[in-house]
Formats: structure tokens, sequence, C-alpha cells
């Protein structure tokens, strides 16, 4: 088997941040930067987000682009205590979501919400453990159709807390950063959460390989160095 690969998609302010204090964050980018998003979903076979950004921003996290027609991403929430409203786009059953836990919620279950029980980190969703079991679904995919990639990718959409913990655990492989010309300030909420670290030496390090304008907005390309 062959390890997901996973990438990290940040939408900020040239601060780094991704909301107001209040939680204000539509829309930080532009039409161009927010239509790009989309193309990159539909180059990945699925996409994350942790359950604060559904109960924030109540996410669809589909492909909606005029002309697109393949299939849509698989749609996957970190909710490591069953917090996410059943009543929120995710738990639509016309786009199935697959819930990753570390506690069993029967209110998912009667509510036919895919859900899968993993270990906890510092009481959070362990994000390797997440990483294996998609490892693990798509040798099942692949069985069923062999023309499926070598790889499953994977696009992190948030929050700050989500994007720490896949950089603490050395899991991601490129960041795809789109950064609008405004300036939140301190008090604002940011992208990527404490990391704890004490030295430069520890920090991650990736290498930029492409820059591109989007109407005001700077998309910027990174790759794990």
């Amino acid at each position: 088997m062959t390890r997901p690969r996973v990438t990290l998609k940040l939408a900020t302010s040239l601060d780094g941040r991704i909301a107001t204090a209040s939680g204000e964050s539509r829309w930080i980018t532009g039409e161009a930067a927010r239509e790009q998003v989309h193309r990159l979903r539909a180059e990945h076979d699925a996409v994350l987000v942790g359950v604060e950004t559904v109960i924030a921003d109540d996410p669809e996290l589909s492909i909606r682009l005029p002309d697109y027609d393949g299939p849509q991403p698989i749609r996957i929430v970190l909710d490591s205590y069953g917090r996410m409203p059943l009543r929120s786009r995710l738990a639509d059953p016309e786009l199935p979501v697959l819930v990753y836990s570390v506690e069993y919620s029967g209110a998912f279950a009667a509510a036919e919400v895919e859900q899968v029980v993993v270990p906890a980190l510092d009481g959070r969703v362990d994000p390797l453990a997440v990483i294996d079991d998609l490892e693990a679904l798509h040798e099942e995919m692949i069985n069923e159709d062999p023309h499926l990639g070598p790889y499953l990718r994977v696009m992190i959409e948030g929050g700050g807390q989500v994007a720490a913990s896949f950089l603490e655990a050395d899991l991601v492989d490129a960041i795809e950063w789109f950064r609008a010309p405004i300036i939140l300030g301190g008090e604002g909420r940011p992208a990527i959460a404490g990391l704890g670290l004490e030295a430069l030496a520890a920090a991650p390090r990736f290498q930029r390989v492409a820059v591109e304008e989007l109407g005001p907005d700077l998309w910027e390309r990174y790759e794990r160095a």
C-alpha cells in the first residue's frame, strides 16, 4: 500500500489569519481564488475538515463548477466527540460523509452517517490513524476499480487545529496557499494552531514551486522540502 498524499489548502489574510476574532471568514479571498479551490478539489479524491469548521461555516465541500461532470470527492470530518450538527450540509445523504471520532455516536448511526472510531492523540483524533484507515480504504477501492491512481489524494481545508495536527505528524506533502491582500491582526484566528516548536530546526519546511496572481489574491504552491 502507498500512503495517501496530503495537501493542505489555506485561504488567509497576509498575516496568516482565516477569520476575524468573531469568526467572520466569508470571504477573505476573491472569486477567482475560490473557483481555483473547486478545481483543486477536482484533482483530489477526498477533502477533509475539522468539526469546528463544520460548525462555523457549514461547508458543502463539493465541486461546483459549470464545466465539471466528474465524481465528487469523499467528504471527511474529524469530529472527536460527535459534535457535527446533523442538520449540516455535510450530513446530507445525497453526498455521503465519513466521520472520524474517538467515541462512538449513536446519533450518527441513527442518521446513517458513516463513522469510524480511531485512537486519540492528546484527546483528539490521531491524524496518523486517519491516514492509515484511508490507506486501507484506498486499497479496497483499487480492488473494485483497478484504474484508480496509486495513492489516495487528500486535501485538508480547515481548520487551524487540524492543520497543526497533520503538520506535527509530518503528514503534509504539499500546501496550496491563497493569500488575500488584507491584514486581520493578532486577534484573528490563525490558519495553523500552535505547533509547540522550541527550535527553528524542528519547524516543518517546504519549498515554493509556483506563484500566481488570481485577481487581487496570490496563489502560492509549496512541496515538502
